[in-house]
């Protein structure tokens, strides 16, 4: 039984006829398979420089727009469309200048991965969390006496003995005064020590990627929609191109004017504007109700246009779950319950804790449906048995030990950074084996936009014993890993190589020459992502940036570990029996999913439902169900396939102004209109 993917193919987001014309769902073996061209990853990678200065402009400098911690960022698909038109355009120079769709697919993964790399993915999370303890110490949190004895010199560009704010820190936040430079020599060791763990996390990352992908894509035949808008611009048929379809400029025009109009409001604020925002808890001013966990109501084009694509079960399981959490907020309140709130995300503890127990039953369901295909990864990687691993990404064998050989090299980076083996291992365990693993089906079976979850790995030790238990040396290291790796998920790097991958079936690229592409995407991002992100903050000051990434996602971190470090906390009850509850209910869901075809509830649904990702994508999904049951109802697969090309016209319109908007605030310094994915 498979209770998480219940199709082959969704007989609503991928008829029959739409299987047949599109390359993506064609078998692997029925295409010939080609190596990658050394002008497609020329072209990736000044467009991975290009990806990386928009990524860090936009969201560090211009702050109105996140274009790159999607998990199919905007920057992408926007740069991407641009570069299909002119690709199109450059048919009468076919043997000079026009690209095939395997040329195009290779420059697109490259650019994938560059902007979550320079974006949540590693670098908004990882810099600033290297100079937050010594910025932000003060008398008053005690942070000089609390962590920096804890801290190994070489992990940080301050020196831990140190004063707080020192020259390297004070000017980060600060900017540069005039005839200083920036203090490269204080970053170069602690950049190559993280640059390590980093590397090591990104090839675990890829190893897991190498071992799940027969699995996910040939066994159960996951949908992975975010594959879908891409392929479908590349496509090449003997059928009338896409760019040819009326429908696809309508959908893109709708949102492209919408965000023309508020960008020109925000310069001359004369005109008027169309509000794209709301927040349902502005409505719900009386008990119990004025208790509604934080509701916004974002209204995206893209997200709408995207989500119409998904199986209709799907996405009602997603937005009737993310109202559920809130319900049971409300009931709570309705009934006095005392409020406890999950650490470093503000979510009801006892909802949070129900999640814990979904990651994990999802986690362990997924081992199980996979054990005869990892029964013969493991025969091939003990050499008992040849294993058919020609076309994947790497050999079983090395994939395998490759992945074992990069957590035990983790723990022990960890352990000479101070942390105790067991911690580091239970740290960084949970976070790739369940974290990351559900995250990833989260979004080839699922296409969430975002990935975010509603617990640490920490979270799980919380239930045993009190945080304090585990010392100064681990909690200051995990104030370090939870803000550079555990607490956003978002830009996990893990689904950009599973998309990848199939996107190599979908174009007939060789998977393991496609391992240089991903390794040339990554190593380049980080150079141009990792330059970018020292160079802005000593130029503009990072006090003036992004408040998230630089006092926010870095500093809740250590003002967590501050409070145990300082005192003990005592556990709440809630946490356990809200566990178990959440255990209990998702294999509930899982059962009667496999059971019966006529149940509506994906456990997925449950597992997100308290994420930032459905916060803020609720009631786009609501809506694209609403539009999508209407279409079939009345008038079935016919007017749903002729009707898809304006909705993916709303991704690429939406997607396509952020670029555009991203591109006039860097050229004439001006301010961006905010778009709907926060």
């Amino acid at each position: 039984m498979i209770f998480l993917s219940t199709y082959s193919y969704d007989k609503e987001s991928i008829p029959p006829d739409d299987i047949k014309s599109s390359s993506v769902f064609l078998p692997q073996k029925s295409r010939t398979q080609t190596g990658i061209s050394l002008r497609a990853v020329v072209i990736g990678l000044f467009l991975v420089a290009a990806v990386c200065f928009i990524v860090c402009y936009a969201e560090l400098v211009a702050q109105s727009i996140q274009i790159g911690f999607l998990q199919m960022p905007p920057v992408v698909i926007g740069v991407f469309f641009f570069i299909t038109l002119l690709n199109k355009g450059m048919q009468r120079f076919k043997h000079f200048f026009h690209l095939s769709s395997a040329e195009m697919m290779i420059i697109y993964c490259m650019m994938l991965v560059a902007a979550m790399i320079s974006s949540r993915g590693i670098m908004e999370k990882v810099i600033p969390a290297l100079v937050t303890p010594n910025y932000f110490a003060s008398p008053a949190n005690k942070w000089h006496e609390l962590y920096n004895p804890n801290i190994r010199k070489w992990l940080v560009p301050f020196d831990p003995q140190g004063e707080p704010e020192q020259f390297v820190t004070k000017r980060f936040y600060e900017r540069l005064r005039e005839g200083e430079s920036i203090p490269w020599g204080d970053w170069a060791v602690p950049l190559a020590a993280w640059g390590i763990l980093v590397m090591l996390v990104v090839f675990a990352f890829l190893c897991l990627a190498t071992i799940l992908r027969k699995q996910w894509v040939d066994n159960e035949k996951l949908a992975f929609p975010l594959v879908q808008p891409p392929l479908e611009l590349v496509r090449e048929t003997a059928e009338r191109s896409i760019f040819q379809n009326k429908l696809l400029w309508g959908g893109a025009l709708l949102p492209a004017c919408i965000f023309a109009l508020n960008g020109l409001h925000n310069i001359y604020p004369n005109l008027p504007s169309i509000g794209l925002e709301r927040t349902l808890n502005e409505y719900l001013v009386n008990p119990p109700w004025n208790q509604l966990y934080f509701t916004p109501i974002y209204f995206s084009f893209a997200a709408i246009g995207f989500f119409f694509l998904l199986p209709s079960d799907l996405l009602f399981s997603l937005w009737f779950f993310a109202l559920f959490a809130r319900l049971q907020g409300i009931i709570a309140a309705a009934y006095n319950m005392e409020p406890e709130y999950m650490p470093m995300y503000g979510t009801r503890l006892f909802i949070a804790y129900q999640v814990v127990g979904a990651y994990l039953v999802l986690a362990g369901y997924m081992f199980y449906v996979s054990l005869p295909h990892l029964k013969k990864v493991l025969r091939a990687a003990l050499y008992r048995e040849k294993a058919d691993d020609a076309l994947e990404l790497m050999p079983y064998s090395f994939a395998f030990w490759g992945l074992f050989v990069s957590l035990g090299l983790i723990v022990g980076w960890c352990y000479c950074a101070g942390m105790t083996p067991w911690v580091a291992a239970l740290e960084f365990g949970v976070f790739l084996f369940v974290v990351a693993l559900v995250m990833a089906r989260s979004t080839a079976e699922a296409g969430m936009l975002m990935t975010e979850t509603s617990f640490r790995p920490v979270d799980l030790y919380r239930l045993i014993a009190p945080v304090h238990n585990l010392g100064a040396n681990n909690l200051t290291m995990l104030a370090f890993l939870d803000a550079g790796f555990m607490r956003d998920q978002r830009g996990l790097l893990l689904t950009g190589f599973l998309d990848g991958l199939k996107i190599s079936d979908g174009v007939g690229i060789q998977r393991r020459t496609f391992l240089f592409v991903f390794l040339i995407g990554i190593i380049s991002a980080l150079i141009f992502a990792g330059f970018l992100h020292i160079w802005i903050p000593y130029k503009y000051g990072a006090l003036i940036l992004n408040g998230y990434v630089y006092r926010g996602n870095n500093l809740w971190s250590f003002s967590e570990y501050q409070t145990h470090l300082s005192s003990s906390v005592a556990r709440s009850w809630q946490a356990p029996v809200f566990f178990a509850v959440g255990i209990i209910f998702t294999i509930i869901l899982s059962y009667m999913r496999a059971m019966f075809s006529w149940w509506p509830l994906h456990p997925l649904g449950y597992a997100l439902c308290i994420s930032w990702t459905m916060t803020v994508f609720w009631f786009s999904c609501l809506i694209a169900w609403i539009g999508k049951s209407l279409i079939l109802r009345y008038g079935g697969m016919k007017l749903y396939m002729k009707t898809r090309p304006w909705f993916l016209g709303m991704v690429l319109g939406e997607f396509g102004s952020a670029v555009i908007w991203t591109l006039i605030a860097a050229i004439w310094k001006t301010p961006t209109p905010s778009f709907p994915w926060p």
